[in-house]
């Protein structure tokens, strides 16, 4: 399993951190973005912006129409949620599967630092913390397991989902879920990570 973070590139990072504003909620379901203020918020000109919209656009974060301009997805029908929710845990149990016996003690701190953090914006009350605090340790999961083309698979499928996530709902099914599978990974137990992964609800 590999341990070593990718480096990003300013456009990444651009990316990277308006997929944070869209899951988290900063950035609303049809809420217009526009290229100038978004260069001017991080700094660049409007080449690298019209590339990133490009790309969240195909990841199906945003809506590209001619003449109206992007602006952040709308909201899924509860069938194609549950469509989602499946292909994402297919996904992650493969990557389990791929651990076996390989998953080490820096690994296991990192997940246990991750839940922790995940516990905190929940007492915080900070749902938006808490939302990418979730798919940060599923991100994890799969990288760390099946590397970056598992990833580019996993991620597009997870950004969608989670226009749709009230966190704040289901806070101890969340927080219990997680645990398990961390506890389970401790005792080297993947099958029984995969059990739990595979009953996972959110």
């Amino acid at each position: 399993m590999n341990t070593m973070a990718p480096i990003l590139t300013v456009k990444e990072q651009i990316a990277q951190q308006l997929r944070n504003d869209i899951i988290s909620g900063a950035l609303t379901p049809l809420s217009k973005l526009n290229e100038q203020a978004l260069a001017e918020r991080f700094g660049v000109s409007r080449g690298p912006i019209r590339e990133v919209l490009v790309q969240l656009a195909k990841e199906g974060l945003l809506i590209s129409k001619n003449n109206k301009g992007v602006s952040v997805a709308e909201i899924l029908p509860k069938s194609l949620q549950k469509l989602l929710l499946e292909m994402r845990k297919k996904i992650e149990i493969y990557a389990l599967s791929l651990i076996k016996d390989e998953i080490t003690a820096e690994q296991i701190n990192r997940l246990d630092f991750i839940l922790a953090e995940l516990q905190q914006a929940f007492i915080d009350n900070d749902y938006a913390k808490a939302t990418l605090k979730d798919v940060e340790f599923h991100q994890y999961l799969v990288e760390e397991a099946g590397g970056e083309q598992l990833l580019n698979i996993w991620m597009p499928i997870v950004m969608r989902m989670r226009l749709n996530f009230q966190p704040g709902k289901h806070e101890a099914s969340i927080v219990n879920e997680h645990s398990a599978i961390v506890d389970s990974l401790k005792q080297g137990e993947v099958s029984t990570a995969i059990k739990l992964m595979r009953a996972t609800q959110y």
